[in-house]
């Protein structure tokens, strides 16, 4: 069960990875511009937002990547209950489909985590 729980909460940390480079990196570019569905004016008006934003995802996987790394719960634990967090103030604020990517792998991940 440990090994199915590391791999769920890497899978998140990855996603996360992935999300630091879409807002951080191709924010403006067509590829970032069509995952968000963004105009290129709006894209280059909040590039600097989006980075930040992707700051903080990093931050998110970092922290998963650090708690698999010397293999403690409780930073898992807590790193996974960020992400979720913050998928459910996204999907909230933002766009419902954050529900969906961000928070219920968070959710999986944790599940696991805590019935390792």
């Amino acid at each position: 069960m440990d090994t199915i729980a590391n791999i769920g909460v890497a899978l998140v940390a990855l996603l996360h990875a992935y999300f630091l480079v879409l807002e951080m990196f191709l924010w403006d570019k067509p590829f970032g511009r069509r995952t968000f569905g963004l105009t290129p004016e709006f894209a280059a008006q909040s590039k600097s937002l989006a980075a930040n934003q992707g700051l903080y995802n990093g931050f998110l996987a970092a922290g998963l990547l650090w708690g698999l790394l010397i293999g403690s719960t409780p930073i898992e634990v807590f790193f996974l209950g960020c992400v979720i967090l913050a998928g459910v103030f996204g999907a909230a604020t933002v766009n419902r489909k954050i529900l969906w990517v961000q928070a219920l792998p968070g959710g999986i991940a944790l599940a696991l985590v805590l019935i390792k």
